[in-house]
């Protein structure tokens, strides 16, 4: 079973600096919000990374590798040095935003000899989901369903009914993650098909991939290809965890901080 985990926190948090009206947020949240710190907001009197980082703990991850932006990043800053009691940190930099693919490549030297689970700062997933894609042989990822996001988690359906689709093989592996379905696509994977909440199991091939991903037309360098790559052109088998009874706290805009506090609230916290 796998112990380290990466946490891609080097987005620029676009979508949290809008504002919004008739929201009643603390000072340092609305600090944390104008700033695009997604996993820094306070929620339940703790840094929302805390709470992720919790989890990932009480699921039995011991090593992260937080994936920070440049310069005096304040991720960075929070929690190298911190006192813990179960989880180790290390540190990479990816310069430039240049997509998820190439915010992974930057884990590489802290990863490049072991399994390792990759999520982004601003989902928290439940440590039970984290235990089960952990203790799947192989690469894998989490498999959700949008009845189980929109009635265990804070995700409004029509939130989720964007998100990515896996679609599967006969076997039930990952044939491919289809990214902002269009309705044609939903339904022709239909309502039952897995949503991807970026929960993954890597093995080391995945960076020989992500190294063969081309820009978009917005020039980035996205992970989803790489997965892809990986499965294509590696041979790589990728197994969906069933996750139908599970949640994710989505922390994407600053109308979700007063219910992922709501969610949280009373959560004990243990780095």
């Amino acid at each position: 079973m796998t112990r380290v985990a990466v946490i891609l926190a080097a987005g620029r948090g676009t979508r949290m600096r809008e504002p919004s009206q008739g929201l009643d947020l603390s000072p340092a949240q609305e600090e944390a919000a104008e700033r695009g710190l997604k996993g820094l907001i306070p929620v339940a009197g703790r840094p929302f990374l805390d709470h992720v980082l919790s989890a990932l703990g009480e699921a039995g991850i011991r090593e992260v590798c937080l994936v920070t932006g440049p310069g005096d990043h304040p991720i960075r800053s929070r929690y190298r040095g911190m006192p813990t009691s179960r989880l180790s940190f290390r540190f990479a930099v990816q310069e430039e935003p240049l997509g998820t693919a190439h915010a992974l490549l930057q884990a590489r030297e802290h990863t490049v000899e072991e399994d390792f689970l990759l999520i982004n700062a601003d989902n928290w997933y439940p440590p039970e989901a984290v235990e089960r894609v952990m203790a799947a042989g192989g690469s894998a990822l989490a498999g959700f369903t949008r009845e189980g996001l929109t009635r265990r988690g804070n995700i409004p359906r029509e939130r989720v009914s964007s998100y990515a689709l896996v679609e599967t093989d006969e076997e039930g592996g990952m044939r491919r993650v289809v990214e902002k379905p269009g309705p044609g696509e939903a339904v022709r994977l239909g309502e039952e098909a897995w949503v991807s909440m970026t929960l993954w199991k890597f093995r080391p091939v995945i960076y020989e991939a992500c190294e063969q991903v081309r820009p978009s037309h917005r020039g980035e360098r996205e992970l989803p290809e790489g997965v892809q790559i990986a499965r294509d052109r590696f041979g790589e088998r990728f197994r969906v965890v069933p996750c139908p009874d599970l949640g994710v706290l989505d922390l994407s805009y600053r109308e979700d901080i007063p219910a992922v506090e709501r969610y949280l609230d009373g959560r004990g916290v243990v780095l």
